[in-house]
């Protein structure tokens, strides 16, 4: 008899935002920011208007209080570091969020950023078999599982979510993990780079206090321009590029050029003091790199994923970057050719790309009891088990 009930968790978490719901679910029926605040106010000062301040506030506990906090992140630039925050940001999401108690007979199936160190993997599987003591668990890279969300196993996959930007090639199921790029440019760091362009500007806003609220502005009113020149001109010589947006309390903060400069950080990382590729040249580069044969198949199938991914302008530009890089380098001006050979895809719902992945793939292996790290298995072989997964 199969030793769990059909009941299997599912938990994204990125380095923004934790997604999390169960297997077969098409999006999470929870998301929430991947955040811990503490209070920087003496004990008996822990209320702020009428919100009382507990010892330690997670996710979307911190959002009426965020001026009075002193706010860590359990995972920096996808990788955990803050290991007790992360602890107590799974008990949030599984307990409070998805009214989960008790994991004997439950699983759970996690994501991983591309090249986790092995030692966070244990420790992850340390966690979810020794102190929750769910039954079993299993955890695969966002890539495949992005690739997962629409049913295919080859592709490039472009995954930019709040704290870093990859480029994963994966062929018939399989990471090449040696054609990885890292771009540590995302949302978090386009959203630092309003704020400055904006403290340039003359606005009096503050790094931490603010961060939430021009994050905000940043989701409602940034794009990426398809020509970083010519929008500039525009923004010079007229204001139809010119929007506002209301602060909570009151102000009015208008923005131009700003609304695409920020996210052309992406693209030309020396804006933010960076010396790597941007990110179109990193796709061409790793597509280059691979083997002959595979480059066709990669060049046709550029998959984007992750909340950054959804900026107005991103894909056209991504794909008009590329095509030039490719008729100047590759096919020598041949631009019919090229018009064929590259497509840069960009599913609607790209931002949950991983989760729905994740979650589509554990309903696939609910039934094959080799596919999961069971706990027996775990007390038995300890870390050893890890190459199942």
């Amino acid at each position: 008899m199969f030793p769990y009930s059909d009941k299997i968790l599912v938990c994204d978490n990125g380095t923004g935002i934790v997604k999390a719901g169960y297997a077969g679910d098409n999006v999470p029926r929870v998301q929430f920011p991947s955040l811990i605040g503490r209070p920087m106010l003496r004990a008996e000062e822990d209320y702020v208007g009428d919100i009382t301040l507990k010892d330690l506030l997670v996710g979307d506990e911190c959002n009426e209080a965020m001026r009075a906090l002193n706010i860590t992140y359990p995972i920096e630039n996808g990788v955990i570091t803050r290991w007790d925050d992360m602890e107590a940001l799974w008990k949030y999401t599984f307990e409070t969020k998805l009214g989960e108690h008790t994991y004997d007979d439950k699983r759970i199936m996690l994501t991983e950023a591309p090249l986790n160190p092995r030692d966070n993997r244990r420790k992850m599987a340390e966690i979810m078999l020794e102190k929750f003591r769910f039954g079993g668990m299993q955890c695969k890279p966002q890539a495949m599982l992005t690739l997962h969300s629409r049913g295919s196993n080859t592709g490039v996959v472009v995954d930019s979510g709040d704290g870093v930007t990859h480029v994963m090639c994966v062929y018939e199921g399989y990471v090449l993990n040696h054609l990885t790029r890292r771009l540590n440019i995302a949302g978090r760091h386009v959203t630092r780079h309003l704020l400055s362009l904006l403290q340039q500007r003359g606005y009096a806003l503050n790094a931490t206090a603010d961060f939430e609220v021009v994050r905000e502005m940043k989701e409602r009113l940034c794009y990426v321009a398809y020509s970083f020149e010519k929008e500039m001109r525009l923004a010079d010589n007229t204001t139809v590029l010119m929007s506002e947006y209301q602060l909570p309390d009151g102000r009015v903060v208008k923005l131009g050029s700003e609304r695409f400069e920020a996210t052309e950080a992406l693209f030309k990382p020396e804006l933010m003091g960076l010396e790597c590729m941007g990110l179109s040249e990193m796709v061409f580069d790793a597509i280059q790199k691979a083997e002959v044969d595979l480059r066709p198949i990669f060049y046709k199938n550029i998959l984007l994923s992750g909340g950054t991914s959804m900026f107005p302008g991103l894909p056209s530009r991504l794909e008009k970057d590329i095509r030039e890089m490719y008729v100047n380098q590759i096919s020598k001006g041949e631009i019919n050719h090229v018009a064929k050979s590259i497509n840069v895809i960009a599913q609607p719902n790209r931002k949950h790309a991983v989760f729905t992945g994740a979650a589509v793939f554990a309903k696939y292996i609910a039934n094959r009891v080799d596919e999961w790290i069971s706990r027996a298995e775990w007390e038995e072989s300890g870390a050893r088990v890890l190459d199942k997964m």
